[in-house]
């Protein structure tokens, strides 16, 4: 075996500063650790704290949204039930007409009165529906077309000019500002 050979001075000196330095290091990380574990421990609150914040935030703003959707859809049905209620009511005058004059068909024997007094009901009816937006679509004598009429019966036409133009309307078609909610049944000239 080796003896053991004495430590060189300014090496003893080199190794005592490196092992001071490893401490010194050492403790320098435990300090680290220990303000990276505060940081982290109030990073981590911060994050809840956010967390919680933008979370009742969704669920209000989902609320909202719920409570939204929920009432123009009890809005939507209040209009669907009630919408048709002032076209109702403005036909109840022209029920009352009638049941007036029906009144009095069975107690005048005077037919031209009653004659007039139904013309008279009947032009109050299509002044209301006017009023509505429904018109009645001007048949005979028009071109014929697919639009607006329908043909029930071709027959040969008494003019050459008359060629593919209404000549008689069976049924009369109608319009819901320019929508065709009926079409008119026609005979046409061939």
């Amino acid at each position: 075996m080796k003896a053991r050979k004495e430590q060189d001075p300014e090496e003893e000196d080199a190794t005592k500063l490196q092992n001071d330095t490893v401490n010194m290091s050492d403790d320098v990380a435990e300090t680290d650790n220990v303000a990276d574990e505060t940081l982290a421990e109030e990073d981590t609150e911060d994050i809840v704290v956010k967390y919680s914040k933008l979370n009742d935030s969704y669920l209000r703003l989902m609320a909202e949204f719920d409570n939204y959707r929920k009432r123009t859809l009890r809005e939507k049905a209040d209009l669907i039930k009630s919408g048709g209620e002032a076209a109702l009511t403005g036909l109840l005058p022209v029920i009352d007409d009638f049941e007036r004059a029906l009144d009095n068909i069975r107690h005048t024997e005077d037919m031209t009165a009653i004659v007039q007094g139904i013309d008279l009901i009947y032009n109050k009816f299509m002044a209301y529906l006017s009023h509505q937006g429904v018109k009645a679509i001007e048949a005979v004598g028009q071109s014929f077309d697919t639009e607006h009429f329908e043909a029930i019966a071709a027959i040969p036409a008494p003019e050459e000019a008359m060629k593919g133009k209404v000549l008689e309307c069976i049924q009369t078609g109608y319009t819901l500002y320019d929508k065709v909610i009926r079409h008119a049944k026609v005979v046409v000239g061939e």
